[in-house]
């Protein structure tokens, strides 16, 4: 009989995921008991596994579970589409299970093989994000095995879940860099937890904590660490923020890849990978400005023979600072959600899914190449915070209001994936488009750009009326970015 105490657990899905999570239970004992596996599978419905029952299908079981004790539910289904976990996840939610996880999509496991640790509470993202894409990682990573692969941005959203994945990819070291001390030490962290759990290969990680602005330091970090492949993820990346600290934008994304790019060369890096944005089509801010240039700078590089590539693509669900995580805080606080414009849309995918294509393209992509990954239609944020209210089991506008804002600094009302000059074309590996270029787009003008925005950032003796004046700065960047905007009563300082 089961005790009270005893966390009882339904395990969605008795497929090899589900058994796997499962067996862990059983051995670690600790978690809780698994009191039964639901299925829709007639073929298994009635049988058991290691003497747990199969129950099904899943709108069957509401009503055993409302009169059978039940507290946590893990959906172990990593293929399911995201139709098919909005069902899961809305019958759960009538069940009343207190606490409802999930384990990875197919996006971040490696061959089908989840572990209990890779669970977690389910999010709204798991269910506004499209249909996973399938990756199959260790083919995609082969081209890592027995490297040394350096992550600047490690703490971040994307370079956290890179570094995740590249657990996976069999390199003899990974290095962590970024300036933050806490980011680094809990990804650090969360790395040797998930290889204490047999996840991923056996790579020394080591954590770096410095700044890609220090170009004597970057210099010295890469001549030392001997990188053969870098991941270049680190950027300032807040649209209205950095309106309001262009001269910093511009010194970190520009001068701080310029840094990386330079050192990566000097030091023979095989492959370099540079993530880049959709707000650098046409740029109206000083972020997609700065993201602009620093790409024309990779490209440029991978121009001269070496494997230096850019992958652009949109908006990441879930990420620090994006509009998730502040929706949720509004929702948590009774609203309202705010929103700049009713009719704003934006291009969006997970982090994981993000991650697992840059990883792939990195491997297939050629040198002085832009890679686009393909984004699918883009999503009416107006519709994406009611889905949120609606997941988090309230009603939008009558229960938690939605108010309008106006689009701030810099912002735009749409994006775009590519400019005119562009042209999408197909590539071999699925979700990753590539863009023909017949030119670079700053028209052969960017050392002089890259020269006249210098004494800006640093300063110098000879220029020092110069130094830090963010509206020169801005007109330097209109002259080679037209869309860039000077409001008027634009500072000086």
């Amino acid at each position: 009989m089961i005790k009270r105490s005893e966390n009882r657990i339904y395990i969605v899905g008795a497929g090899f995921t589900g058994t796997t999570i499962a067996e862990e239970i059983r051995k670690k004992k600790i978690f809780g008991r698994v009191v039964a596996f639901l299925d829709d599978d007639y073929e298994k419905i009635g049988k058991k596994i290691n003497n747990v029952p199969i129950l099904g299908p899943l709108e069957a079981v509401i009503e055993i579970l409302k009169t059978t004790p039940a507290d946590e539910a893990i959906i172990a289904v990593p293929g399911s589409t995201k139709e098919e976990l909005k069902r899961i996840y809305s019958t759960l939610k009538r069940a009343e299970f207190s606490k409802i996880k999930i384990v990875p999509r197919v996006s971040q496991i490696l061959e089908d093989e989840a572990h209990l640790i890779q669970a977690r509470e389910i999010n709204p993202e798991d269910l506004l994000a499209r249909s996973p894409v399938k990756v199959n990682l260790k083919a995609s990573l082969s081209y890592l095995r027995g490297k040394r692969v350096l992550v600047t941005g490690a703490g971040g959203s994307i370079g956290s879940e890179l570094s995740r994945q590249l657990l996976s990819g069999g390199a003899e070291r990974l290095y962590l860099f970024g300036h933050g001390e806490n980011s680094i030490y809990e990804i650090e962290r969360e790395l040797k937890l998930l290889q204490e759990e047999g996840i991923g290969e056996k790579a020394t990680i080591v954590p770096i904590i410095g700044e890609i602005q220090d170009r004597e330091y970057v210099m010295f970090l890469l001549k030392r660490l001997n990188a053969n492949v870098v991941f270049h993820t680190a950027a300032h990346k807040h649209v209205p923020l950095l309106e309001a600290n262009p001269v910093e934008a511009v010194k970190n994304n520009v001068f701080g890849t310029k840094n990386i790019v330079d050192a990566s060369r000097k030091t023979e890096v095989e492959r370099f990978v540079f993530i880049s944005t959709d707000k650098a089509v046409e740029p109206g801010n000083v972020y997609g400005a700065t993201k602009l240039i620093a790409e024309e700078i990779v490209l440029k590089e991978g121009k001269s023979g070496n494997k230096f590539l850019v992958v652009r693509f949109g908006n990441v669900l879930g990420s620090r600072g994006s509009i998730l995580p502040l929706f949720q805080k509004q929702i948590f606080k009774g609203g309202p959600i705010t929103i700049t414009h009713p009719d704003t849309k934006r291009f969006f995918m997970t982090i994981p899914e993000a991650s697992s294509l840059v990883l792939k393209a990195g491997g297939v992509g050629e040198g002085g190449t832009l890679y686009l990954l393909d984004m699918g239609e883009p999503v009416l944020i107006k519709e994406l915070a009611e889905q949120m209210i609606r997941f988090y089991g309230y009603e939008p506008e009558k229960e938690i209001k939605l108010i309008f804002t106006g689009l701030r600094p810099g912002e735009k009302l749409n994006e775009k994936l590519w400019t005119e000059g562009e042209i999408p074309k197909a590539t071999e590996s699925d979700k990753i488009l590539k863009l023909h270029r017949n030119k670079l787009l700053i028209n052969g003008n960017l050392k002089p750009l890259i020269e006249k925005l210098a004494p800006i950032c640093f300063f110098s003796r000879d220029n020092h009326k110069m130094f830090r004046n963010r509206r020169y700065l801005k007109e330097v960047l209109k002259e080679a970015i037209p869309g860039i905007r000077i409001d008027d009563n634009e500072p000086e300082y």
